[in-house]
């Protein structure tokens, strides 16, 4: 459902924020388009040295530009510093070049806000106290909560941007019983279709990894499938308890060809995954390989169904944690890229980190962490919904 909650004030549309972002945001730019007085969603970026604010607003505002239906924008700087002792409010740079760049392309700036250690402030406000105004006045008003919550939105969202990023933990017995999984599919994969196993081969096939190893025939089958694995009372941790169903998605996530063919169809459909799996067999057999399935692993074309996508990162966060530390680079890059998909680019780029430690040149993790750091976001990120 749509939900609409009129800020009659600064304040109070500070409160908003959180939820706008789904994280209590720290040490950032946080940027909210406007279309005719409603807000269209929020931008945040990692808050900037001083020497390096131009930069940074033109980047932001360039990033706003891509809106087409933003006619205006408000600006926040959140910061460790405090407003006691200083001249002024924090962040008066940085917003001053927020002002400077998005008047030059036509856009106006609402207002230009510090929520600061010690309290928050309008750079427009010369009324406000020395101090600032108390962060008390920050909390959400109880007509809003009742609002938020009747919405199923979270109305008091906790962490900041990086948090929620930490792979699930799971037991040192399920990790051992995905492994051994592991070792028998491999096993089976090699005695069934020849694939050569990369560790010591189970001398006794599993009757388990034998249907797995069949399972693997018909792969938009078994990722749709996937999707309904983390759905029970325990969620996506489910898969502790089915650890030859971690070990066949560890196996397909570590292998690019099969891991694209995840990300096209967890983005879509069950019939989007099987044209990706289509174009796969043609490219191995030197046709070339569709530009608009390419172009969408770079983040243009339609946008991805999102409760799918939350989905399938919860599902693969979980594989991560249960699989082998050197199987796991596949996993973490599929992280990454969903999480940029949703536009969590701090949450990307520790999942791209976390899986280029252990394989410094895992292909998908660098790509996905050179979007982060070039600010390169999906063209669907622009779209209004």
């Amino acid at each position: 459902m749509s939900l609409t909650v009129k800020a009659a004030d600064a304040a109070q549309f500070l409160s908003l924020i959180p939820r706008l972002l789904g994280c209590t945001p720290t040490r950032s730019l946080v940027i909210v388009p406007m279309c005719r007085g409603r807000s269209l969603g929020a931008m945040r970026l990692d808050l900037p040295p001083d020497d390096i604010a131009d930069v940074v607003a033109a980047q932001a505002i360039g990033m706003l530009c891509r809106i087409d239906e933003a006619d205006a924008l408000l600006a926040v700087v959140y910061t460790d510093a405090a407003i006691a002792g200083s001249r002024g409010l924090p962040g008066e740079a940085l917003l001053a070049a927020i002002d400077e760049k998005a008047d030059a392309c036509g856009l106006r700036l609402v207002d230009a806000l510090t929520v600061a250690s010690d309290g928050w402030g309008s750079h427009r406000d010369p009324g406000r106290p020395l101090a600032g105004r108390p962060l008390t006045e920050l909390r959400v008003r109880g007509d809003d909560r009742a609002a938020l919550e009747e919405a199923g939105v979270d109305a008091s969202p906790t962490g900041d941007q990086s948090s929620g990023a930490a792979l699930p933990r799971v037991g040192q017995e399920a990790r051992r019983a995905v492994a051994l999984a592991g070792r028998s599919l491999a096993s089976a994969l090699e005695v069934i279709c020849g694939i050569p196993s990369v560790s010591r081969a189970d001398p006794r096939i599993d009757p388990a990894a034998l249907e797995a190893a069949c399972e693997l025939d018909d792969l938009p089958s078994l990722f749709e499938a996937a999707l309904e694995w983390g759905t029970g009372d325990h969620g996506a941790g489910d898969l502790g308890d089915q650890p030859m169903r971690a070990a066949m998605l560890g196996w397909c996530l570590a292998r690019p060809s099969l891991r694209d063919v995840a990300l096209v169809q967890w983005a879509s459909d069950q019939s989007g995954g099987d044209v990706a799996m289509e174009a796969q067999r043609r490219w191995e057999d030197g046709e070339e390989y569709p530009a608009d399935l390419a172009s969408f692993m770079w983040g243009e074309g339609p946008r991805p169904v999102a409760a799918r996508l939350e989905t399938a990162l919860a599902l693969v966060r979980t594989v991560a944690a249960l699989v082998p530390k050197a199987q796991r680079p596949g996993p973490l890059a599929v992280c990454a890229w969903l999480s940029w998909a949703l536009g969590r680019s701090s949450h990307a780029e520790r999942y791209a980190g976390m899986a280029l430690s252990i394989d410094r040149r895992h292909g998908l993790a660098d790509i996905v962490r050179s979007f982060v750091q070039s600010g390169h976001l999906p063209d669907w990120a622009f779209r209004v919904r």
